[in-house]
């Protein structure tokens, strides 16, 4: 599974030009989009929700996270409208990073509004992940496949885009493979997450993952 995709000829592309390209190319008839993520710690710079969670203000962090529901509304909207289906499928190291606790519960919103999120415990994939983790992916439809890039801080830096239909075609069908084995978000969320104290955050980092 994902054994072709670190050895693919790919074209790197930075933060907004990849924006730029994905958003032309899912406009022109894709019919679903796959994201895969399994980074456990990102930087969120600009997103009031996460300012305030990197400077331990928990509580304001929470009732921020609604902030966005509207633009999730609408881009679920404008998917309906194009004929594309999302599916994210969220891999999830236990016990979670305090940027996982708080990511989660963004995901919440986005779920509530009808996008379908699925969660999967690192363990559960760990004889996949023998010699690297599973890349962290945007797919869409047969036509292009980006691996999201991060500095060493956690900045978002871009993607790497993909365009071979045989790469795009496997990783495609390794993604159904392990959305297959995930978990339904409420189930994992009321069982892992909910319960959790507010999560400790020594210092508030800067930098900027990109749109959750």
């Amino acid at each position: 599974m994902f054994d072709s995709f670190p050895a693919d000829v790919s074209q790197r592309m930075d933060r907004r030009t990849y924006h730029a390209d994905l958003g032309q190319v899912y406009s022109s008839g894709i019919g679903f989009l796959n994201k895969l993520e399994r980074g456990q710690q990102f930087k969120e710079r600009g997103f009031p929700s996460w300012e305030a969670f990197a400077g331990g203000d928990w509580e304001r962090a929470l009732s921020l996270a609604e902030e966005r529901r509207e633009e999730y509304a609408q881009e679920l909207h404008q998917a309906s409208r194009l004929g594309i289906t999302h599916r994210r499928l969220r891999v999830v190291e236990l016990p979670v990073t305090p940027y996982v606790q708080w990511e989660l519960f963004v995901l919440r919103v986005r779920v509530e509004l009808g996008d379908d999120i699925k969660v999967i415990d690192a363990h559960n994939i760990s004889n996949i992940e023998q010699s690297r983790p599973v890349p962290e992916v945007v797919i869409l439809g047969d036509a292009v496949m980006y691996e999201v890039v991060y500095d060493e801080d956690g900045n978002a830096a871009g993607a790497n885009r993909y365009t071979d239909n045989s790469l795009i075609r496997e990783t495609n069908a390794g993604f159904d493979a392990l959305y297959e084995r995930g978990e339904g978000f409420y189930e994992f969320f009321d069982r892992e997450i909910a319960s959790l104290d507010p999560p400790r955050v020594s210092s508030a980092p800067t930098g900027f993952r990109g749109s959750q």
